[in-house]
């Protein structure tokens, strides 16, 4: 244009680089801003600000407190019942120079053996040899020998019936351990179901004649170790308390999530909904049938339910500490390599459990102690629980790394670790007093050294597990707030400001927040007004 003769002249505002870049990120921001809702979380990502609202993220520290306390107290509850109930097993013992004629064969027998009264209610029976010499040597030696054994039931109205005659009794070896004058015992017969009043056995000993002329065998003690009616009393009647405090809790929470769609609950929503259910069949709804039936379906299907009820806890401890950091949770790549390190703990645990449950009906003689597979078993659990237990360690670890300073996802971690860390220290300590499910209260009680003085072991257990379940339950129940507004709006560091309150500080004070940044600002306010 010719300024000459207009007079004036117009230039187009140049704004220098910086206006420059601003304007060209600008295009570019809002290219994206169409594709954000492709880049940015969907809503059915299980975020915590667009998952279901948990109880745990408007609860305070106080309430905190009071849940964990409240837990502790029906835990400690539980516990002392459980001191002042009956001892799980009752042992009687007999002599053998009180039922042998000729005691210069007390080194073979035979040894004619009549059991306590019994009935469904002691569940099961263990029988045992404790050998006494008069040896004085400080040597250990360990002496392999055979016992044949038959047996005869007899019934309330004295109706015999020979279950295993003497020319099909099987000889089994056994190992006799000593140490000075007293060895260690041997449990001869383990009868895993009861269907007589009495039974009448009639013992051979073989290969102890050697044996005797060195060390002198002076007196050889049988001992009957069965569970202790009023336990199995005790035991019937919680674990049915138990079993209705579970259902009403898993009633209660799928009624809290009946109006949210599954996609929306949060990964621990889901875990519970799966072990609630679980949780029953733990509690055993058919343990009254062992009482009232003599077969061993009762008792295998206990083993079992308890068995995988505690696998599925274990996966779910490695589910939850990875899925919070994680959303893509499909079968392959999230769980398959999960249920591969559970299944190598519940594989040789079912086998233990299931082999003593049906030997111990079909064949009584049968000690599986003695078999050579069993050790190898024990060293694939004991190997499994290893790798377990550093696997979830490390998910732990990363976890908190990546985790810890998040809004809501800090307190979900601190939840989880605290209830886990209760089941694996009191669960540790019920293992050091040989205590544990079906699937290793039989083999501990098995044990002729092992014995309890009250029922507290069983209270702990079971509630242990029920209780640790109705807290999760209470904590991750769904909260009052809205699922769509409230929670992206707390969560959401683009939305913090909006309807910001008081109300809304959960965790420490906002005090601070409400004083002016110095004093001159408080004193330009004062004059402006």
């Amino acid at each position: 244009m010719d300024t000459a003769n207009v007079g004036y002249s117009y230039h187009l505002p140049s704004g220098g680089w910086n206006y420059k870049i601003r304007n060209t990120l600008s295009q570019f921001s809002d290219l994206f801003s169409e594709f954000n809702k492709y880049i940015a979380p969907a809503y059915h990502h299980d975020r915590c600000e667009r998952s279901v609202q948990m109880r745990i993220y408007s609860m305070h520290k106080g309430e905190f407190v009071m849940v964990f306390i409240a837990f502790f107290a029906c835990f400690g509850l539980g516990v002392f019942i459980g001191l002042a109930g009956p001892s799980p097993t009752t042992t009687t013992s007999t002599s053998a120079t009180n039922i042998i004629r000729n005691t210069s064969a007390i080194y073979s027998g035979p040894f004619h053996l009549r059991t306590p009264a019994l009935g469904t209610r002691v569940q099961q029976l263990w029988l045992f040899a404790e050998i006494i010499t008069d040896n004085n040597d400080e040597e250990i030696f360990d002496k392999s020998f055979q016992v044949s054994i038959s047996i005869d039931g007899i019934l309330s109205d004295h109706t015999t019936t020979n279950l295993i005659p003497e020319s099909e009794s099987t000889n089994r070896t056994h190992h006799l351990k000593c140490e000075e004058q007293v060895c260690e015992e041997v449990m001869i017969l383990h009868l895993g179901s009861l269907e007589y009043t009495h039974y009448m056995l009639n013992i051979h000993f073989y290969g102890l004649h050697e044996f005797h002329k060195r060390y002198f065998i002076r007196e050889i003690v049988f001992y009957f170790k069965t569970y202790n009616p009023a336990f199995t009393q005790m035991e019937t009647w919680f674990r049915f308390i138990f079993l209705l405090t579970t259902f009403s809790v898993a009633c209660w929470f799928a009624h809290t999530l009946r109006k949210y769609s599954t996609q929306d609950w949060a990964i621990e929503q889901k875990w519970l909904s799966i072990l609630l259910p679980l949780l029953l069949l733990y509690n055993d709804p058919i343990f009254p049938l062992r009482l009232v039936s003599g077969g061993c379906f009762a008792s295998l299907v206990d083993t079992t339910f308890q068995t995988t009820f505690l696998a599925c806890v274990m996966l779910s401890w490695l589910a939850l500490y990875h899925g919070l950091r994680q959303n893509e949770r499909s079968f392959v790549s999230f769980y398959l390599f999960k249920l591969i390190v559970v299944g190598l703990v519940w594989t040789p645990t079912m086998v233990i459990g299931v082999w003593q449950k049906y030997y111990a009906y079909y064949d009584p003689t049968f000690n599986y102690k003695t078999d050579p597979s069993y050790g190898m078993v024990k060293v694939l659990i004991f190997s499994a629980l290893a790798f377990y237990f550093m696997y979830l360690l490390i998910l732990v670890v990363k976890a908190y790394s990546d985790l810890r300073s998040m809004p809501f996802f800090d307190i979900r971690l601190r939840c989880l670790s605290i209830i886990v860390t209760t089941v694996i220290v009191i669960t540790t300590i019920l293992a050091l007093h040989r205590w544990g499910p079906a699937a290793l209260q039989d083999h501990w009680a098995s044990q002729p050294k092992v014995h309890y003085d009250t029922s507290a072991p069983f209270m702990a257990t079971y509630g242990l597990f029920n209780f640790k379940l109705y807290i999760l339950a209470y904590l991750f129940s769904p909260g009052n707030g809205s699922i769509h507004d409230t929670a992206i709006t707390k969560d959401n560091p683009a939305f913090s400001m909006i309807n910001d309150s008081d109300e809304d500080v959960i965790y420490g004070s906002d005090e601070e927040s409400r004083r002016p940044l110095n004093s001159h600002s408080q004193r330009a306010n004062s004059e402006t007004i």
